[in-house]
């Protein structure tokens, strides 16, 4: 039943994709290629033996970052996306000048960032040439990050620092590295990176979620009393506040769980969580999402676009699986339309390289607020490679209901 009702869906939202879907997007990511290949020859020559990556801009210059970090990854990800769209080799000659140089982290076990850094860059890499040290590379990153889980917890560990206040500390941004554990189990069939992948999700479902859906950001499991973990934020409003960000890494990490696992609790989730983020009634008519949904000076706060990105690429898969599929797809279609317009798009040459303005890394540290951020960047991208797709499977099915 699920099958006939999804391909239901398929029907009903194909008629979202405009037939000039195709040739708008054509003219966009040529936009989006000219800023990139300015922002390439800025961060070459920002580049240095430590700062590999691209990250935001402060004070009018841009900001690079060690491999470290775990935003290193996004950048040679948008230049393999540009590869996948266009095929031109220049993207992918490029790619590879960003995305080796972050290879250390493979071996990174402080962290819980690896799918951020690795499966991005990587990843994309190794989709787009099948070269086998890339797919090592995926291989040991998964290792590494595996040995983060804690099966008492339940959970991979997000973060070491702090130590004084958290005992282990869990983000609902830890949801977006599961897919590089769900790709490892399949590419050495090792099922224990799926199954390490499916119990934080669990757990997460259980712990990090309100009766309405939304998600707090950090969730503590304290040593000794694992069941009554402490919920807060770190980068929202308050602890009891929807920051916004977070919001959207969780209806991304669960419609990515229920592909991977085709589990319909998750789909259920995914979509619960949706209805949560597009019913608010702070979310702005362009859905672009203020910084956090609670904010109590909504609307005189900061946008973040980067939230608007990751929202709209999840639901491009989202609408795929659900029956609220051309619901889904009208509303990604909009808000990319929203990030192309100048308010948030880049003009040629501006924005020191970075396609999107107006992001917020965190505001209550006042730290990246109103600024570019390297990864609604790389969400814009993958939206518009999303896109691309699902216009591929209106053609094919309209070629499958001829008669």
């Amino acid at each position: 039943m699920r099958k006939l009702s999804l391909f239901i869906a398929l029907i009903a939202m194909s008629g979202c994709l405009k037939e000039n879907s195709t040739y708008a997007d054509t003219k966009l990511i040529k936009k989006i290629g000219a800023q990139l290949k300015g922002s390439i020859i800025l961060y070459n020559d920002s580049k240095t033996d430590k700062l590999v990556s691209p990250r935001t801009a402060e004070m009018s210059a841009v900001k690079m970052v060690p491999a470290s970090d775990w935003t290193s990854g996004f950048y040679p990800g948008e230049l393999w996306m540009m590869y996948e769209l266009t095929k031109n080799e220049f993207w992918k000659e490029n790619a590879l000048k960003f995305t080796l140089p972050i290879e250390q982290e493979k071996w990174n076990g402080k962290t819980h960032d690896m799918g951020f850094k690795m499966y991005s860059s990587f990843g994309r890499a190794y989709f787009a040439t099948k070269n086998p040290k890339f797919r090592d590379v995926l291989i040991q990153s998964a290792k590494t990050l595996a040995t983060r889980f804690n099966p008492n917890v339940g959970c991979i560990r997000s973060w070491d620092f702090n130590s004084k206040v958290w005992g282990f500390p869990v983000i609902i941004d830890n949801m977006m590295n599961l897919e590089l554990l769900f790709w490892a189990a399949k590419e050495t069939g090792n099922v224990s990176y799926k199954n390490i992948a499916i119990i934080h999700a669990k757990t997460t479902l259980k712990n990090h979620f309100r009766a309405d859906y939304s998600s707090f950001h950090v969730v503590d499991y304290k040593p000794r009393d694992w069941r009554s973990p402490k919920k807060q934020t770190y980068q929202g409003y308050s602890d009891e506040s929807a920051w916004s960000r977070g919001q959207a890494w969780a209806l991304y990490g669960y419609t990515m769980v229920y592909r991977e696992t085709g589990d319909d609790k998750y789909l259920e989730h995914a979509e619960k969580i949706a209805t949560y983020i597009l019913n608010h009634p702070n979310l702005p008519d362009h859905k672009i999402p203020f910084w956090d949904f609670n904010d109590p000076k909504i609307p005189n706060v900061p946008f973040d676009a980067s939230a608007g990105a990751i929202v709209a690429s999840a639901l491009y898969e989202l609408s795929t699986f659900s029956d609220k599929g051309a619901e889904y797809l009208e509303t990604a279609n909009h808000i990319i339309k929203t990030l192309s317009i100048p308010k948030f798009l880049s003009e040629g040459g501006s924005n020191n390289g970075f396609l999107l303005k107006h992001s917020t890394g965190s505001k209550p540290g006042n730290s990246e607020v109103d600024v570019p951020l390297v990864y609604a960047d790389y969400y814009y991208i993958e939206s518009l490679l999303r896109r691309k797709n699902l216009i591929k499977i209106k053609k094919y099915m309209k070629k499958k209901t001829k008669y």
